[in-house]
Order: structure tokens, then sequence, then C-alpha cells
């Protein structure tokens, strides 16, 4: 071939490449960094939201029941998998708006993880119980890890399941009263360690930001149940043992959920069970240093991202309310209404916004975490939980 000709084949060859790789027209190019998406619970759908343009880019229909929804994301943060009540997984590609892909794995399912590396997707489930894991490209079943009867011999719930490093993942059996750490480095075969003995009715789980502790909140009695990650050998560790001593617990309307957690400035902010107080703990040696008296029985406790602020949601009758309160002060510094039955709050990657679910007006709040002023409303029908893609990123979302 003449040297000219070969010249010719290359451009020809480039032309070609450069034609396939760039986007069709009319295509939207774009990261999803700034994405996320807000569940609408009784429509059985999602919307695809923007927290830089504080909009929706559309939605997403056919995801079943999603009265108590969570999601986990993608490594790369471009594929939402959404946990419906009706058991249903549904894998949810946010740049192109469509289900990627959809199985049944449970008769009521409440949550999951994502591996450290990416591969794998866990199921926490309440009816048959037990833990599955799939494959995070296909949804194809990888093991169905059975739980632990409780005292009634049926199959206990999961609940508070979070990946740990070393691809595990930790949960806790409601029920049965324990905490597993499952070694998923071979996901067809993963190795259960069970740590029994841990209290009464563990309700919900948080992996610190190290990934070291992993924190079980109790239901059936005061306290909280402490595994060290690093050392699992060691067994588990009860911590706040009887912080309600002595006095009565109010009837709980709302589970509190540790996974909103608040880990700010070296210490754990945590909802109390039954009482209208939110526990500041050291996370040296996990000793309570400071009550913080709040309008009503705490759901979620969240920091925003700089640990400068803790905010609080409520269980009804007070869910109308959220609260901000000054890490540094150990004081509430400001009470909201942003709507009625707020039953979510979710910041932006870098805490200068909170975007706030008001169920019963259908509409999400967004509030400026400085002036704590409005900036932004979006029409959701029934909007429960919100969930950004900057989750990607941390262990224990």
């Amino acid at each position: 071939m003449r040297r000219n000709d070969l010249a010719w084949c290359r451009i020809a060859a480039l032309a070609l490449f450069t034609a396939a790789a760039a986007p069709a027209p009319g295509a939207d190019l774009r990261g999803t960094g700034d994405l996320g998406v807000v569940i609408e619970r009784a429509a059985g759908r999602v919307q695809v939201v923007d927290t830089t343009a504080r909009g929706s880019l559309g939605s997403v229909e056919g995801l079943g029941d999603l009265s108590h929804a969570s999601v986990v994301f993608s490594r790369d943060a471009r594929f939402a998998y959404v946990f419906g009540r009706d058991g249903g997984l549904t894998k949810v590609d946010l740049l192109e708006r469509r289900i990627a892909a959809r199985v049944m794995q449970a008769g009521n399912s409440i949550g999951g993880a994502v591996s450290q590396d990416g591969r794998i997707v866990a199921a926490q489930n309440y009816t048959p119980g037990g833990i599955k894991l799939f494959d995070a490209a296909t949804l194809e079943l990888l093991a169905d890890i059975p739980s632990a009867p409780g005292s009634d011999g049926k199959p206990s719930k999961v609940v508070g399941l979070a990946d740990a490093p070393g691809q595990r993942f930790v949960a806790s059996l409601f029920d049965a009263g324990e905490i597993w750490v499952i070694d998923a480095r071979n996901p067809r075969a993963p190795k259960v360690e069970r740590h029994r003995d841990v209290g009464k009715q563990p309700y919900d789980g948080l992996v610190t930001p190290d990934g070291r502790w992993y924190l079980a909140g109790l239901f059936g009695e005061d306290g909280l149940a402490l595994l060290d990650l690093w050392h699992p050998e060691r067994g588990v560790q009860r911590v706040l043992p009887g912080y309600g001593r002595g006095e009565e617990k109010l009837p709980v309307y709302k589970m509190p959920h540790l996974r909103g957690w608040a880990i700010a400035g070296g210490y754990a902010w945590l909802p109390a069970v039954g009482r209208h107080e939110v526990l500041v703990v050291d996370t040296r040696d996990w000793r309570e240093v400071a009550r913080v008296k709040v309008a009503g029985q705490p759901v979620f406790v969240i920091a925003r991202p700089d640990a400068r602020q803790v905010w609080v949601n409520f269980a009804f009758p007070d869910n109308g309310r959220v609260q901000v309160i000054d890490a540094e002060k150990r004081a509430v510094i400001a009470s909201l209404e942003p709507g009625r039955a707020v039953l979510h709050l979710e910041f932006t990657p870098r805490g200068e916004e909170v975007w706030i679910s008001a169920r019963d007006d259908d509409r999400v709040v967004v509030v400026d975490t400085a002036t704590l002023a409005i900036v932004a409303t979006l029409r959701a029908e029934s909007p429960s939980g919100i969930f950004f893609t900057s989750r990607a990123a941390r262990m224990g979302f």
C-alpha cells in the first residue's frame, strides 16, 4: 500500500471512531455527581433530580410498593438500586431514566447495600428473612443466606445491613438478637460469622465513616450493641446500657433510624428510643457525654457534611417539625416547620442545602443551611426517601 493510501485509511478510521464515540443528536451528555432520586411512595415511582439546578429531570415508573423504599448507588453513580417493600429490587439508569433490571427477590424487603468493590448488591429481607447477594451488573442471584430463627421459630427479620471494608457486609437480626458479619469475597459461597447475645431486638445499624465500628440500636431494651470490625473476634460490646433507667418510655410511633448517621466532630449523635432526646456519645470510648432535649421522638438524626450542625426530624405527632442542633454548643438553635409529615432529609454533597420531603403536602422543600431560608420547592406525590449519588463514595450508604 502506498504512503498516501495508508494515510487516508488512518484518517477514515479516525473519522469512524469519532462518529461512533460522539453522542447521538439531542443526547443529554452529563455527569452523575449532582443527581439523586426522590421516592414517590404512593405512585410506585422515583423522580430523578438535579441538586445543582434544584429541579426534576423526569420520573421512572413501575417500581412497585415503595412504602418503605431505600436506595443505594453503583460505584460509578449511574445506577440506583431501589429496594421496595414488596420485595422488588430495581436497578434504575439515572441518565436514561429507565429500569435497567428488576427482580422480585422476597416478600418484604427494607433495604440493602453495595459491596466495597461495587460488584455485589446485598438485600436484607423481612419476609422470609435472610440476605441475598446479587450481581450488580445483571441482578443475577449469587447467594441466598437464610436467617436464624427467632423465639417463635420463624426466620428472623434482617435489619441494619451495611457494607464494610474487606468485601464484607454486616447486619442485625431483629428477632434472633444477633449480628452477622458476612465475608463476600467469594459471593457464591459467602462465609457468615455470627455474634449472639447482642441484646433484645436490634432494629437498625450503622457503620462509622472509617469503616471500623458497627453500632446497632436496641429496640427491646435501653442500650446499643457495638462491634469492632478490626477485631470482630473480641465480640460485641454493650454501650449506653440503661440510658433511660428509672424513666417511663413513651409509646414509639415510628422506629428511629441509625442509618441516617450523625458522626460529627468525633461524637455520635443518636436517637433515643421512646424519648424526646438525642444522645451524644464520644466515639473514642463510646460513653455518653451529653443529651439534647428535642421537640419529639427523633427518627433521623443527620449531621451536615461539615459536622457543624445536626438536623433532626420526628415521629407523629411532631412530624411537621425539623430542629437544628449546634454540634459545638449541643443545643437546639432553630426549629422549622417545612411541611406536613416530614419523612426524610438529605444534604447536598457539601452541605450548603438540605432537601426535606413533606409527604402530606406533596412537595420537597430545599432549605439553605446557612440562612434556613427555603430556596426551592419541587412537586412530588407523597414523597418519602431522598437519596443523592454522593452516597456512592461513602461506606455504610
